[in-house]
């Protein structure tokens, strides 16, 4: 939307109040669950393949990479910040993103119904962008980048991921959607591209440097890593997404989107 809204200095340079950025999320909320089931499914679509741009180049940052756990995690982070910047600055639909929407649900002004029919196309459409992104690596050879190290990485990734008990995941999984929120939180701050990017990385690299688990990030990199292995375990792959899953839902629906609304836009 056009950044026409006066911020609170006057000054058309100043970053939007948290007041009025409320009210910017919960009028492209109302756009979102309003857009047809075409449309929706395809930016969907578009920001599975986007995640899984940063969580390639998260894995290939990461092998090999000679340095100590924490920078070692933070530069992981940074590159897959990628993901979230094309998704917001290029423009798709990102299920965990969505989350924010509650916010125009908790204002009466979307149903529950039509915010279930925009998560769920959402949703599908990132898995089916994710796991296209799958294929095009493996056909691609790209793990078989020095001498088949990223897909060792790759493997042990998935690996990690698999082993966590669903306690765990959900819990990583409301870590991580309350900073993947907060980032795009932020960037409703912002007039311009240069302002949305640097609003997206700290967040971002910080869930990735964590180990939070982010459920759309997931249907590629555990995929990714079994195709790496040679080894198929849907049942454990359904075991993680689950509960991460519910996990983003409550990060960003609950602990962002409902407490911004009792902030900022209740009984207004």
């Amino acid at each position: 939307m056009a950044d026409t809204q006066p911020t609170g200095t006057g000054n058309p340079l100043d970053a939007y109040t948290p007041a009025q950025m409320a009210e910017r999320v919960e009028t492209v909320g109302l756009a979102k669950v309003g857009m047809p089931f075409l449309q929706t499914l395809t930016l969907g679509m578009l920001a599975g393949a986007f995640i899984a741009f940063g969580a390639m180049l998260y894995t290939l940052v990461m092998t090999q990479h000679g340095l100590g756990l924490g920078p070692a995690r933070l530069l992981g982070g940074t590159a897959f910040s990628l993901g979230l910047i094309l998704v917001v600055v290029g423009g798709a639909e990102l299920f965990t993103g969505n989350s924010l929407i509650v916010m125009a649900w908790a204002e009466r002004k979307v149903s529950l119904g039509r915010l279930g029919r925009n998560w769920g196309i959402v949703y599908l459409g990132n898995f089916i962008g994710s796991i296209g992104s799958v294929i095009l690596v493996w056909l691609a050879g790209t793990m078989q980048i020095g001498d088949g190290a990223m897909g060792q990485t790759a493997a042990a990734i998935a690996a990690g991921k698999l082993a966590l008990g669903p306690v765990e995941a959900f819990a990583r999984g409301i870590l991580c959607n309350a900073l993947v929120c907060l980032a795009v939180w932020l960037c409703f701050a912002a007039h311009d591209v240069t302002g949305k990017i640097l609003a997206i990385v700290p967040p971002i690299a910080a869930f990735v440097a964590l180990g939070f688990e982010h459920s759309v990030a997931n249907m590629y990199l555990i995929p990714a890593g079994m195709v790496a292995a040679g080894e198929a375990d849907i049942a454990g792959f359904v075991a993680n997404l689950v509960p991460v899953t519910l996990g983003n839902i409550v990060g960003g629906g609950v602990f962002v989107a409902l407490v911004y609304w009792v902030c900022y836009l209740r009984g207004k």
